[in-house]
């Protein structure tokens, strides 16, 4: 798996290195899924990622640590 950001355009590409994608099909208005000839997803693109990322990391950012479970 390769994992590539690219700053200049905000996207964020998660890729399988064992298969070219075939088609890709917009999963929402910010993720793209390509899939290869057997159908099985071989990339990701995530569009506009910096927002896209915090938004899904947040709710886990904002939780406070569970006492007695912090590590040392």
């Amino acid at each position: 798996m390769k994992i590539r950001y690219y700053p200049d355009s905000d996207v964020l590409e998660i890729r399988s290195l064992d298969e070219k994608p075939k088609y890709g099909e917009e999963y929402d208005e910010n993720i793209i899924l390509h899939y290869s000839e057997e159908n099985r997803v071989v990339k990701i693109e995530i569009l506009d990622a910096s927002r896209v990322i915090l938004s899904f990391l947040q709710p886990i950012l904002e939780q406070k640590p569970i006492k007695g479970m912090m590590r040392t």
